[in-house]
């Protein structure tokens, strides 16, 4: 397998060479791809002064949003020869060192991986029972809307493999944030993927500005409604008869 780590980054300046650092002795020789909204930190200048073999920049002109910063990712990566795209954040919410077991998963057959906070060994030490709920609530909301079957479907830790990423047409997605997640699994299940989830241990981060929000979060919600509605009239349109 031929694996590369999509990170989005806007101003992470503070994280992202110990990121790099960090997956460099997680997953020796694993490749890089920092995704960039012109971060005015100068992110994307740290990563291009680094300089190191397998370490690449895409460089986009501003902040365009979570999802377009992966759909655009996802494009170079495929277009670069590689089979597999992980999805990470670069504030070390995602513990590089659980990456060895999402891509054994994805090594061992599946196409969608994805870093589970809700599967049994999961946690999220530190969070607030209303948040806690909030997140639990909705991803129960989405699995039961859209039939799923996936415990943490806004999980932001992922292995796709870049067939799957073709089979479900990635580039039209247009939700972005919790929603990208979301749609990301559906267009996934939709298109026959084989989904396994993996524990991880979700920490907030520690260096940096956080840029979710409950805002987020509700338009991820009303989305999912809205794509169940949709799914609901299409399992009630009358079938033609041959």
């Amino acid at each position: 397998m031929n694996p590369i780590v999509v990170i989005p980054t806007y101003n992470e300046a503070e994280n992202i060479i110990l990121m790099i650092d960090a997956l460099a002795q997680s997953v020796p020789g694993v490749h890089v791809l920092v995704v960039d909204d012109g971060s005015p930190d100068g992110t994307a200048s740290l990563v291009e002064e680094l300089g190191r073999e397998g370490v690449h920049v895409l460089k986009r002109s501003e902040k365009a949003g979570l999802g377009g910063a992966y759909r655009a990712g996802f494009r170079w990566a495929i277009d670069h020869g590689y089979d597999a795209c992980v999805e990470m954040d670069a504030d070390f919410s995602h513990n590089p060192e659980s990456l060895p077991s999402l891509l054994a998963a994805s090594g061992q057959g599946a196409d969608l991986v994805i870093g589970s906070r809700y599967v049994e060994g999961g946690s999220t030490p530190k969070w607030a029972w209303y948040r806690l709920m909030l997140s639990r609530g909705g991803n129960l909301y989405a699995s039961i809307v859209l039939g799923l079957k996936v415990a943490d479907s806004t999980a932001g830790f992922r292995v796709y493999r870049t067939a799957i990423l073709e089979a479900m047409d990635f580039e039209s997605v247009r939700a972005d944030g919790y929603g990208f997640q979301i749609e990301m699994t559906y267009r996934a299940r939709g298109a026959g993927a084989r989904i396994s989830e993996v524990p991880i241990r979700f920490v907030d981060r520690e260096r940096g500005e956080s840029k979710m929000s409950s805002a987020i979060i509700v338009e991820a919600l009303w989305m999912v409604t809205l794509w169940g509605l949709a799914r609901l009239a299409r399992a009630l349109r009358p079938r033609r008869k041959r």
